[in-house]
């Protein structure tokens, strides 16, 4: 924690930033950092993070559940309010240009600020690892957009782009099997399931899985002792945070395995727990005509929120993070 104290204070060191949210994980052995503010303080906050992380994380020895490639794995710059997607998107690139150039680190740029759009999504950039980098890297077509094309084992490579909000949403399994858990995620998630070679024979190279804009992996996490469905929702107006939960029950269910809850990391918009709260109110045969406070205790209790630890609205939903 003291590394991640160290980052953060290099956040808040900037004026006119304000850190909302610092979400670690101990089997993925990964943070999440949210802050806002106007474009120009989060740049430099954000430059001055990847500095810091670079300085103190040592990637030739990190392990962890979640996909990596880097000590600095992915900044997203998020518009928010009064800006455009293509002005993110220019930000992302000033950001990426100057720590390729001022820190030597290599960085790709994804979504929105990645004008190439065979490179343009997380899963295919980040695909290899930080392990296979050091070979990725010296391929055509992966080269750096800023940043030498050498692979540096310690600070490994960075992706920075601009996208719209995303929710990082996992569900709990009565199961350690992780086999189960992404045979789950293969089909509920957009990409779905690459076909078997008998398969394959007649056309085609994948079953579409059954939500859209998600992204999705199955994962053991020792320090709960369950397999999850780990999801990206990428657009919550296509798949709703409540649908998601809703098609992993189902999925799992078919094939003998219950949802016992669920988990949420970092922070999520008010809209999506009070339309969460209104599907579960109605689907309990009660009135959605209820203050914001009930719906969003509804949602908690209906997806098992906190079911792994303690999940105080309060401290979790972005709009009341920024009234206070």
């Amino acid at each position: 924690m003291d590394i991640i104290r160290q980052i953060t204070s290099e956040i808040e060191s900037v004026s006119g930033v304000r850190l909302l949210n610092v979400d670690p994980g101990k089997a993925t052995n990964r943070t999440v950092v949210t802050f806002v503010g106007e474009p120009g303080p989060v740049v430099e906050a954000a430059y001055l993070a990847i500095k810091k992380a670079g300085e103190l994380i040592d990637m030739s020895k990190h392990k962890g559940e979640h996909p990596r490639m880097g000590a600095t794995d992915v900044c997203p710059l998020i518009p928010i309010a009064d800006i455009s997607m293509a002005e993110t998107a220019g930000f992302a690139k000033q950001l990426a240009k100057r720590v390729g150039e001022e820190l030597n680190i290599p960085v790709y740029l994804y979504e929105h600020a990645q004008p190439d759009k065979s490179r343009s999504n997380l899963s295919v950039i980040r695909a290899g690892e930080h392990e296979g980098f050091v070979e990725k890297i010296k391929l055509p077509g992966w080269q750096p957009d800023y940043g030498p094309a050498e692979f540096d084992a310690k600070h490994g490579a960075t992706v920075i782009g601009a996208r719209n909000f995303l929710i990082a949403y996992n569900v709990n399994l009565d199961t350690t099997s992780v086999a189960m858990a992404n045979s789950i995620a293969a089909e509920v998630r957009e990409s779905g399931r690459a076909l078997s070679k008998g398969e394959s024979a007649s056309g085609g190279k994948s079953v579409p899985g059954s939500l859209k804009a998600v992204k999705a992996i199955g994962w053991y996490i020792a320090e709960y002792g369950i397999a999850q469905v780990s999801m990206n929702l990428t657009d919550i107006e296509k798949t709703p945070i409540h649908i998601a939960f809703e098609e992993v029950r189902v999925k799992a269910a078919e094939k003998g395995v219950k949802v016992t809850g669920s988990e949420l990391i970092g922070l999520i918009p008010l809209k999506a727990m009070l339309d969460a709260g209104s599907y579960f109110a109605l689907k309990r045969h009660r009135s959605d005509a209820v203050a914001d406070e009930e719906l969003i205790a509804i949602a908690i209790d209906s997806m098992g929120l906190s079911e792994l630890a303690p999940f105080n609205p309060k401290k979790r939903v972005i709009e009341y993070l920024l009234d206070n």
